[in-house]
Parts: C-alpha cells; structure tokens; sequence
C-alpha cells in the first residue's frame, strides 16, 4: 500500500476524439533527513542560525522539504470510463493505493 496525490487533472481527446481527463498521480514519501542539530561556537555564527531560522519560519519556501514527490500513475480515462469508476479526483487530494488480486483499490484519506 502507497500514498499518492492528485497532482494535475487535464482535459484531453482519445484517438477516437472522445472527451476525457489525464490524471496524474504522484507518490508521498516522507524524506528522513539529518536530525541532529549543530551548536554554533562562535557568537557570530549563532547570530547567524538565528536570523536564518527566523526567515524560515516567515517564510515557507525557505523551509526545507520534508516530502518528496515521484510520479506513480497517470489515467487516460473517456468522460465515460471516468463517471463509471466512482472517484472524483481533486487535486491535492490523497488516496491510498492498495494493490492486490489484480485490481487496483484507491481509499480516500
């Protein structure tokens, strides 16, 4: 079982030029970084630490990632096929996938 997010939801036509949606998923992985924290040792660099860690908390893209995201699925489904497979995919939405006995089982979190 995986964790995957609605990334991006197109509009597209099939060789038959039917109507459908391109629906990328990708997977959620929690990244294990280093947690261990340095103790600067001199006045100047704590000063430093400090101001960078103050930025990071105004500021969320200076913040370091703490997920990484790999794309895992991509669904070419007709209006049709999309109506008849029961999920309104949002993006940003996160399902669980759950593989198993040749099917494909997606469980919204």
């Amino acid at each position: 079982m995986f964790r995957v997010r609605v990334n991006k939801i197109e509009s597209i036509r099939d060789v038959d030029g039917n109507l459908g949606k391109r629906i990328e998923l990708i997977e959620e992985r929690e990244v294990l970084g280093n947690n261990f924290v340095m103790r600067p040792q001199t006045d100047e660099a704590k000063m430093i630490q400090d101001v960078l860690q103050a930025v990071q908390q105004q500021m969320p893209m200076f913040q370091p990632k703490q997920q990484m995201a790999i794309p895992k699925i991509i669904l070419f489904l007709t209006e049709q096929e999309y109506d008849s497979f029961g999920i309104t995919f949002d993006v940003n939405q996160v399902y669980e996938v759950a593989l198993a006995n040749q099917s494909i089982k997606f469980t919204k979190v």
